[in-house]
């Protein structure tokens, strides 16, 4: 049975990746792409979205623009340095314009939506800032029982990325993400930017993709600025797919290997504003510093995964071919 989908977005040249991912997959029932702000703004990030999805001739797929902002303090910063001004390295024009519009309705009523119409319960794959998925849940209590899991592009076991202590995500609105991981609302899988880092693919890898047809020539086109970002931060000609990642366990579950533990997110205005604290201390250890009774929600975090194998998915199916 394919894989029900819908796809919370920031896009974003990995979030682009994402997108066209599920979009080409046979296995997946890509339901919706809902956007919010991140990357670069709203606007971009809710056009970039829909210019992918025609790229992938996928008119099919509703889109809803969500939050421009975070729930509480302002953005601390867009990736523009990273992602470009556009937020696909100064490339969005070369995708074709869409051929639907945006719906006249806001991403978390759509949310809503497709949870209560669908027979099954949905997967999100939450890329970008939680602001909408935390808002969901506070809207919609029920929505919560609709929900199989979300799986989260985001957080940080070691160093950040947008500051010493945060990735860039979590950072973008450490409120959402308290909401969303510590919750214990809806099953979360956390796919953190120590596990895609070491996921990255290979300039040859990026060619090899170019060569294999018209949408992967079109991605392709899109990493000047990203590539040239990572190479700084990887050393070496490769590029982190983080939200392709993700989206790659949301569409076959187990293909990452998780650990179930506590997460917090630390939400004070100081420097390590936005931190992921996974708690891998042996649960007997845990239950010696915890009030009796406390039962912490555990959220299941990437640990590792077949590299070779995750990166020759990525590339059939970003390839078109079938599951």
């Amino acid at each position: 049975m394919p894989t029900k989908l819908v796809i919370d977005t920031d896009p974003g040249v990995d979030d682009a990746f994402a997108i066209a991912l599920a979009a080409l997959s046979d296995d997946v029932e890509l339901l919706g792409v809902t956007t919010v702000f991140g990357n670069v703004g709203l606007p971009a990030t809710t056009h970039n979205a829909r210019r992918v999805l025609a790229l992938c001739e996928r008119d099919d797929v509703p889109v809803a623009a969500g939050a421009a902002r975070p729930l509480v303090h302002p953005q601390w910063r867009q990736a523009r340095p990273v992602h470009g001004d556009d937020g696909l390295s100064g490339r969005a024009h070369l995708l074709p314009e869409p051929r639907r519009d945006d719906e006249d309705i806001d991403a978390v009523s759509l949310l809503a939506r497709l949870l209560a119409e669908s027979r099954e319960p949905v997967t999100i794959a939450a890329i970008g800032p939680l602001t909408n998925i935390a808002t969901l849940l506070a809207a919609h209590p029920g929505a919560a029982e609709r929900i199989a899991r979300v799986v989260v592009m985001g957080g940080a076991l070691g160093h950040g990325n947008s500051t010493a202590a945060a990735e860039f995500n979590i950072f973008s609105d450490p409120e959402a993400a308290h909401r969303v991981l510590t919750g214990g609302e809806i099953s979360c899988v956390l796919v953190p930017m120590d596990l895609t880092y070491r996921c990255a693919v290979s300039a040859d890898w990026l060619a090899t993709l170019g060569a294999r047809g018209p949408v992967g020539a079109a991605l392709e086109a899109l990493t000047p600025a990203y590539l040239a970002h990572y190479r700084k931060a990887l050393g070496r000609n490769a590029m982190a797919l983080h939200d392709a990642v993700a989206v790659a366990e949301a569409i076959s579950p187990g293909m990452l290997r998780t650990e179930s533990v506590p997460v917090s997110v630390e939400t004070s205005l100081g420097p390590a504003r936005g931190a992921t604290v996974v708690d891998r201390r042996r649960p007997q250890v845990r239950a010696e510093t915890e009030e009796p009774g406390q039962d912490r929600p555990t959220v299941a975090v990437a640990m590792d995964t077949d590299l070779d194998e995750l990166r020759a998915f990525l590339l059939r199916r970003l390839a078109g071919q079938p599951a």
